[in-house]
């Protein structure tokens, strides 16, 4: 499985957990890892100082809080447990994520996916995300984000995710 170098401890039961995670979200394995990442580098105790969004995939305190959890908790669970609030945060979009792309925008901003032609406009989300804004308009694209996350995947990775 790709990624799966980054994997701090419990390698094995992560990328299995992952897989069967997949199969019911009926993504690839390989799309969550990069999403993981991406967001994190696959550190399950990965702490964003600005906005408080903790884990594997960033999630922020109202969201956790929305899944039953908080930040603190999700700081202080395996990477293993913790893959269970990742699976019940993305179920809603099951079936929608047709591509890798699609995984990563149901986490960043959901009304994106699955609309190629979607704007994030002059928005606070606009704003702390300049990472992909690429042209400086204050607005970003969902062709933004693509081109920015395909620029972030290892070399060795990037043929799968073309």
């Amino acid at each position: 499985m790709y990624f799966e170098e980054y994997v701090n401890g419990n390698t094995k039961d992560f990328t299995d957990k992952v897989e069967d995670i997949c199969c019911e979200l009926q993504i690839r394995p390989n799309w969550l890892m990069f999403v993981m990442y991406f967001e994190s580098r696959i550190n399950h105790r990965a702490v964003n100082r600005i906005s408080g969004a903790t884990g594997l995939i960033q999630f922020i305190p109202s969201t956790a809080r929305g899944l039953g959890t908080s930040t603190d908790a999700l700081f202080n669970m395996s990477n293993v447990d913790q893959l269970y609030y990742v699976k019940k945060y993305l179920m809603p979009y099951r079936g929608r994520m047709k591509r890798w792309v699609d995984v990563y925008l149901a986490v960043f901003y959901p009304a994106a996916l699955g609309n190629p032609n979607y704007v994030i406009t002059r928005d606070i989300v606009a704003i702390q995300n300049p990472i992909f804004d690429i042209n400086k308009d204050k607005d970003i694209t969902v062709r933004e984000i693509e081109t920015v996350l395909r620029n972030k995947i290892p070399i060795k990775y990037r043929g799968y995710y073309e």
